[in-house]
């Protein structure tokens, strides 16, 4: 049975009842009041002081929003106390949807998904039908003076919060969210999602004949010409990767957006998601480092997916206090427990008109909206995605962090740059990822079946004829340091990289159209060609060891010796070596990171645990497809930003107490002044 059915006889709060509000109701219609330009305040204007209430109206002008939302975002009343106050104040009763069933409901499942962010939703009784309404943007004060001018129509309508809004959609039409975020993809483009159902197509096909035709050459040709003919194919391929990985270095970035800055007033609703599992130590950092981002409050529609049996984590998240509401979605069970799938659970609740993607250990930079902005601006019209670029905090915890510290400082700051000045497809990271919310939702948002749903994501995103950028803002995140946890994490990225590749490659010549040759081309180099350069790694190795300790004593006469194949072997073996070591230094050093470029000479043994993650992952797509190993966070010991914040408070104590002397005193302004006293906890809809 659907949830909520059992109340299903049971009606939802008539006008006359007045269930849950904060004072009846009042029985005549609402006394004419002198017009006003923040009319939405007028409810709560005997409980504000008049300095609160110049403030508010200030705030509202300044940002074009409504006067109530700056007083909740500020903390001064939480949504429930001003919408109680607002639905008393017009003659509306107060709807708290606790008792509201799904025959109630008059929209269909794919309807009711929608609903969640237009925050409206008709509902029936006995009596009838009403629009319940959680206020949003300028929502209150378009009320306000509807009902003003119309009284009668009060009874058309209910008034909730938006948390109460959101816990009856994932209690009455959680399967309905959870299918849709399971099949919306797969639904439509059954050929564009990983699940098993659908099979690899051709590609299997290709495979399998690849397979005969090389057991039918080594068994006409003999074993040593066979070998020669695959291992060459193998370094060729090998070398057009490493080519494609240095022409991206030499590249340069595009240009900066000409765009210009938006003022306040003009910048749009932004969401901001974050799906979050077992994360109770590190969901305090990332809200704080959303808290500094440079952007108004009031515009920012933070939502925090958790999985529903993650209790320890929404614990941890309500006892958090910020500057600004919080919508925390419970995850329904059902499918796959995915990354993906809980970001298209969220998906549906997202209000902005763009939208950014956090992990919870995730630190951005207080500037990167803005800076985002700027390039959908300044870009075309095909612009769907802009990608910040990730840098690792926790440097110094080992030989591994500061290894992944290179590779993302060779990947984010030199090779995904020259391959956006290319304009191929990029294969996005896994966080800091701005989207148009539309696009989003028009390509079937995230593959639940796939765990690297970014790079398939940017992939899609490029067949459907859009392009993604990147923007020189950075993303700080914590590496794991610790063996295990690597291993686990680097498996998960080929096996999903591995997906990625077999359902794109599932009709090759339609891919070819869709992207393109150079973005063909690009695609089986960067996705295909990362995970074979991996797998073919230990045979290299193996053949070159093989070569130089026999000498080419096994073959003889006419048949290819095995130290022209160790040769072949070992060029392209260290071909790698210095290529992934110079994109690694060239990144360090743009970073200003150097001193840890040292770790760069492990590159022969980071290999071999590559090798070893990608053949895990080999066995893992066969065996454990949809399993999402987690990487626990929360565990760094070191960090740069800190150590930078450190350094920066010393130079900034030592020019204070030169500033006396030198007549140079502090200006304060409004940036430096932190509203934030007033605090509260965040919203949460349960499942």
């Amino acid at each position: 049975m659907r949830p909520g059915l059992e109340n299903a006889t049971r009606p939802f709060a008539r006008p006359s009842e007045n269930r849950g509000t904060s004072r009846p109701p009042r029985a005549h219609r609402p006394r004419a009041r002198a017009t006003s330009a923040y009319p939405e305040l007028d409810c709560i204007r005997y409980r504000l002081s008049p300095g609160i209430l110049d403030w508010a109206e200030q705030r509202a002008e300044r940002l074009g929003l409504g006067a109530d939302r700056a007083i909740i975002s500020a903390g001064i009343l939480d949504d429930e106390t001003y919408v109680r106050a607002l639905a008393a104040d017009l003659g509306i009763a107060f709807e708290p949807l606790e008792t509201v069933a799904r025959s109630q409901c008059l929209l269909s499942d794919a309807d009711l998904v929608g609903a969640a962010a237009s925050g409206l939703l008709p509902v029936a009784d006995d009596t009838g039908t009403a629009i319940v309404i959680a206020p949003r943007g300028t929502g209150a004060r378009g009320l306000v003076r509807l009902i003003r001018s119309d009284p009668a129509r009060a009874a058309r309508f209910r008034l909730t919060t938006t948390e109460r809004f959101n816990r009856l959609l994932l209690r009455i039409g959680g399967d309905a969210i959870v299918t849709h975020a399971l099949q919306a993809l797969q639904g439509r483009w059954p050929a564009l999602s990983a699940s098993s159902r659908h099979g690899f197509g051709c590609v299997s096909i290709a495979a399998a004949a690849a397979v005969a035709a090389f057991s039918l050459m080594a068994a006409f040709l003999g074993p040593a010409v066979a070998l020669m003919v695959v291992e060459l194919t193998l370094s060729a391929i090998f070398l057009a990767w490493l080519g494609l990985r240095l022409l991206g270095a030499f590249v340069g970035p595009p240009p900066l957006s000409p765009a210009r800055q938006l003022s306040d007033r003009e910048l749009p609703i932004y969401s901001v998601i974050a799906a979050v599992y077992r994360e109770a130590a590190s969901v305090g950092g990332l809200l704080a480092a959303i808290e500094r981002l440079d952007y108004p409050a009031e515009k920012l529609d933070v939502i925090v997916a958790v999985e529903a049996d993650d209790a320890d984590t929404r614990d941890a998240l309500n006892a958090i206090k910020t500057r600004f509401p919080i919508t925390v979605i419970d995850v329904p069970p059902g499918g796959p427990r995915t990354k993906p799938k809980a970001l298209n659970v969220a998906l549906p609740f997202a209000r902005g008109t763009f939208t950014v993607i956090y992990d919870a250990e995730d630190r951005p930079d207080p500037g990167q909206l803005r800076l985002a902005l700027r390039e959908f601006l300044g870009g075309d019209r095909n612009l769907a995605c802009v990608q910040a670029r990730l840098c690792i905090d926790n440097t110094a915890d080992g030989w591994l962090a500061r290894y992944f510290t290179a590779e993302y400082a060779g990947q984010f700051d030199v090779f995904l740059p020259g391959l956006a000045s290319l304009h191929v497809p990029l294969p996005l990271g896994g966080t800091s990822n701005h989207f148009h919310t539309d696009t989003l939702r028009k390509i079937g948002g995230w593959d639940p079946y796939n765990v690297t749903e970014d790079a398939d994501l940017g992939m899609r995103l490029a067949r459907w004829g859009y392009r993604a950028a990147m923007i020189d803002s950075t993303t700080y995140e914590e590496a794991p340091a610790k063996p295990s946890a690597w291993l686990r994490q680097r498996t998960r990225w080929f096996k999903g990289w591995m997906q990625t590749w077999l359902v794109h490659m599932r009709r090759p010549r339609q891919l070819w159209r869709e992207l393109g040759p150079s973005g063909f081309i690009a695609f089986n180099l960067m996705v295909g060609g990362t995970v074979l350069a991996a797998l073919v790694h230990p045979l290299f190795v193996a053949a070159l060891t093989c070569s130089i300790a026999y000498c080419g004593g096994l073959w003889a006469g006419d048949q290819p010796s095995l130290v022209l194949l160790g040769i072949v072997y070992g060029m392209t073996a260290v071909c790698g070596y210095l290529s992934s070591a110079y994109l690694g230094w060239l990144g360090l050093k743009r970073r200003e990171l150097s001193s840890s470029a040292w770790v760069l000479l492990l590159t022969p043994l980071h290999w071999l645990l590559l090798s070893t993650a990608a053949w895990r992952a080999v066995y893992q797509l066969f065996t454990q497809p949809f399993v999402w190993e987690k990487t626990e966070h929360g565990l760094a010991r070191t960090s740069q930003r800190a150590a930078r914040l450190a350094r920066a408070l010393t130079d900034l104590e030592q020019d204070l107490r030169c500033a006396p002397q030198a007549g140079m005193l502090p200006t304060v302004n409004e940036a430096t002044i932190d509203t934030s006293s007033s605090r509260r906890r965040p919203l949460r809809a349960s499942a």
